[in-house]
């Protein structure tokens, strides 16, 4: 029987995806059973998100990284529910910052009840997670603390953009480290903990952990502009239609060439629906998309470099495989 992907990537070792698919049929269990309420509009609220499906994505990195030691340690399987909640409450309040109506196919539930209520179940999935958390011990509960900051902050700084004069482009990759690569690096950080791996590899696949983190980021960049709606399923132009400056936008933005000039143009703003078209092409064959390629690369190599020092185990090889990916996704 052959094993079975996990996020597109074939695992080789079929006892590793034995183990991460009764893990994350655990998790599944578990987070579910975790915002369960006396009131039934909780948890319906609660739920929403977690029945639209997803990937559970950094639950398996937790489950991953608990391969370095003892994967079948008892806080596994709540620290990565811990992570899943915090990533499921940041998604709540993402759409009622954005006013998404959408989220994984389904109305959000800033659409589907209102902003106060999608905010609200956030904020009660925090606590959950904070439930948890309590019984892993202080340290991990610190590590949750520094972590939930630099999301908060990378919020903050995303919301208020770069300061006058500073370097769009490293402002935005900073903001990517603290809002995407920082719970990416905790779920390193939990697994490797919880399983009692030694500090020097927990502290490997922490960096490992957060480069993949920035790098899936820069690839969602590059697949915006480069993807084919009929292979991909994504609908092309959608951070240039809300005026989102992704990574190649801020290389084009910040180009001098007298070439690039209607490009810039397009840019300035959200980009109109009748020029969405003319705006993809330009940007297709720019030097900024060579430009944001070379950066997505910079990470992937970041994270190759400290998986390097890891034992060789399968976890490691199904980790180096996932930097490939990241790559390859991008277009």
């Amino acid at each position: 029987m052959a094993a079975p992907p996990v996020v597109d990537i074939p695992l080789v070792d079929e006892r590793l995806a034995e183990d991460l698919a009764n893990g994350l049929a655990s998790v599944e269990k578990l987070l579910r059973s975790s915002v369960e309420s006396e009131d039934a509009f909780v948890t319906q609220t609660s739920r929403h998100l977690i029945e639209a499906g997803g990937k559970r994505f950094r639950a398996m990195l937790v489950l991953l990284a608990a391969q370095f030691g003892n994967p079948d340690a008892p806080g596994i399987v709540p620290g990565a529910v811990v992570i899943e909640l915090t990533h499921l409450a940041t998604l709540y309040h993402d759409d009622v910052m954005d006013e998404a109506p959408v989220r994984r196919g389904s109305q959000s539930a800033n659409a589907r009840w209102d902003n106060t209520v999608a905010i609200l179940t956030g904020d009660y999935l925090f606590a959950q997670a904070s439930e948890i958390l309590a019984d892993l011990g202080s340290e991990m509960i610190r590590v949750q603390a520094r972590t939930f900051s630099r999301l908060v902050r990378g919020q903050i700084r995303e919301t208020v953009g770069p300061e006058a004069g500073a370097d769009a482009i490293a402002h935005y990759i900073d903001v990517l480290a603290d809002k995407t690569g920082s719970l990416i690096a905790t779920s390193g950080r939990f697994g490797a903990m919880l399983a009692g791996a030694p500090p020097t590899v927990t502290e490997r696949l922490t960096d490992a952990y957060e480069a993949i983190g920035v790098a899936w980021q820069l690839g969602d960049d590059l697949i915006d502009v480069a993807a084919q709606p009929v292979e991909s399923g994504k609908t092309p132009g959608t951070d240039l239609r809300e005026g989102v400056r992704t990574l190649p936008v801020l290389y084009a933005l910040a180009s001098d060439d007298p070439a690039d000039a209607r490009l810039r143009e397009l840019l300035a703003g959200p980009v109109a629906e009748e020029d969405v078209e003319e705006t993809l092409t330009l940007l297709r064959s720019n030097p900024a998309m060579v430009l944001a390629r070379q950066e997505l690369t910079r990470w992937t190599d970041r994270a190759k470099a400290a998986l390097a020092g890891l034992p060789d185990i399968p976890a490691r090889t199904a980790l180096i495989a996932l930097c490939d990916y990241v790559v390859e996704r991008s277009g």
